[in-house]
């Protein structure tokens, strides 16, 4: 059970680390969001600037035209009055002042010409530039929204896929909380009925070892249990899959015995001499055989394929009992063995000899 309750705080914390990671992508995609109208704001806000550059090109273009058509006019004005040029009127023998007249006059026409050339060459270049600012700040603008939008797409796809990782990491988490449940039940119902037993037991006349030193002995193990530490064996030849008091994958709820893996039939024997108190089948254990022996003494057998004693049979140290199965839902075949002392299991490997 310390396996499972293990691995349940690994998936909460899995699910902690999955919601932590929601929590940054939900952050992210409100801030791309947020973002998003920022850049649409300004996109709109360029568009009318668009349209005002646009208005205003418009306008450029229409003065060009009226400057144009008047430096023409200016042009063709200048030629009509003065194509000769100024030292021709100044030797033209005309009146002085007719000539000074015309002289001003073919002045101030080549300056007005200087400024109409003057003025375009500026309208033009600031229908260039305007124009230019504008292409550029519209391309500025595009590349940062496609980026904008990239990103959304990207942190929308990892929001999705957390989702789903919470989403199986929580589900994870209601089984492994299921199971804890369920293993913890069974667990709470072999105490109950070792406690049972043991009510039982106390309640009988002439409880005790005496009762059961008439049981025939089987094996060398003999005497009150009590002294039998370091003397015992194994009640199945096996493989040591699960130790007391450490996580395990294997056998039933708790790790409040050891778990021995060995094929399906092989005979389980008793540890010593004593008499069944249990044999039926219990939710988490499966077939399960108790043996009672004496001094408030119980070892546990459980899921077992087949039980070979009924409960009031007395068995002898080394007597077949049960053979080993897989049953109560394990996942493979052996068996699951404890030791209790007043209804509270110790270990067993320091009870027996293992070569």
């Amino acid at each position: 059970m310390e396996a499972v309750r293990a691995e349940l705080e690994a998936k909460e914390a899995s699910r902690r680390e999955a919601r932590d990671a929601l929590r940054d992508s939900e952050r992210a995609i409100s801030e791309a969001n947020r973002t998003l109208r920022a850049l649409e704001a300004e996109r709109r806000a360029a568009q009318a600037q668009l349209a005002r550059l646009a208005e205003r090109s418009r306008t450029l273009e229409a003065r060009l035209a009226d400057r144009q058509e008047a430096l023409g006019r200016l042009l063709a004005a200048r030629y009509a009055a003065g194509a000769p040029g100024a030292l021709k009127i100044a030797l033209s023998g005309e009146n002085p002042s007719d000539v000074a007249r015309r002289l001003a006059y073919l002045a101030e026409l080549s300056r007005a010409t200087a400024r109409f050339a003057q003025h375009l060459r500026e309208d033009l270049a600031e229908s260039r530039a305007l124009r230019a600012a504008a292409e550029e700040r519209r391309r500025r603008l595009a590349a940062i929204e496609a980026e904008s939008r990239r990103d959304r797409a990207r942190i929308v796809a990892q929001q999705r896929e957390r989702r789903a990782i919470l989403q199986r990491v929580s589900v994870d988490v209601r089984k492994a909380r299921r199971t804890l449940g369920a293993l913890e039940a069974d667990e709470r119902r072999l105490a109950r009925v070792v406690e049972e037993i043991g009510r039982v037991l106390a309640a009988r006349p002439g409880a005790g070892y005496a009762r059961v030193e008439k049981v025939p002995q089987l094996g060398s193990v003999a005497g009150p249990f009590a002294e039998l530490r370091g003397k015992l064996r194994l009640p199945v030849r096996g493989e040591l899959l699960g130790l007391f008091g450490a996580p395990r994958s294997a056998g039933p709820a708790g790790t409040k015995g050891v778990f021995i893996r060995a094929p399906e039939g092989r005979p389980v024997l008793a540890v010593a001499a004593g008499q069944v108190v249990f044999a039926d089948w219990m939710r988490g254990y499966g077939n399960l055989l108790i043996v009672d022996h004496g001094e408030n003494y119980l070892s546990i057998y459980a899921n077992n394929e087949s039980l070979l004693k009924q409960t009031g049979d007395p068995v002898g140290a080394g007597e077949a009992i049960a053979t080993v199965g897989a049953s109560g839902g394990n996942e493979q075949s052996g068996l699951y063995f404890e030791l209790r002392h007043l209804g509270k299991a110790f270990d067993p490997l320091r009870w027996v000899v293992l070569k």
